[in-house]
């Protein structure tokens, strides 16, 4: 199961998608329930992990997206891949901000139900319980 969370940087979780099943990448995840001609984040600025590469072109208009930097790949020109000094300090900048978030989603699953396997049939049972737990999270934290 995936589903995309939104969350401030106090770790306040704004709004959970719809859940998806099976290997769905993030960003086309993002493009299907966010438009990229509409304006969602326009003037805000989003964190976003390599998981969603291409972002900036498609949202950078409206918003400022912040990626972290990817390490060039291993190739006969460049035997040794690696960021310059300043990309590295950049990305643990970043992954300083973002660790906000994964520390709201994390704390979803500190009430089980989405770390555990559920057994049911009925799919507006999982996305209750994506909500519940976001809700209760921030009951937690308030």
């Amino acid at each position: 199961m995936k589903a995309l969370v939104l969350s401030t940087l106090g770790r306040h979780i704004l709004m959970i998608s719809p859940h998806i099943s099976g290997s769905v990448h993030d960003y086309s995840l993002m493009k299907g329930i966010f438009d990229p001609g509409s304006r969602w984040f326009k003037g805000k600025k989003l964190w976003l992990d390599l998981g969603f590469q291409g972002a900036d072109k498609e949202y950078g208009q409206e918003a400022e997206v912040a990626l972290p930097y990817k390490r060039p790949r291993k190739s006969k020109n460049n035997p040794d891949p690696k960021l310059t000094e300043e990309q590295e300090k950049y990305n643990r900048h970043h992954a300083g901000v973002r660790v906000a978030v994964e520390h709201a989603i994390g704390g979803m699953k500190v009430f089980h139900c989405l770390s555990h396997r559920i057994r049911n049939r009925l799919t507006t049972f999982i996305d209750s319980f994506f909500w519940m737990s976001a809700g209760l999270w921030n009951l937690k934290i308030s």
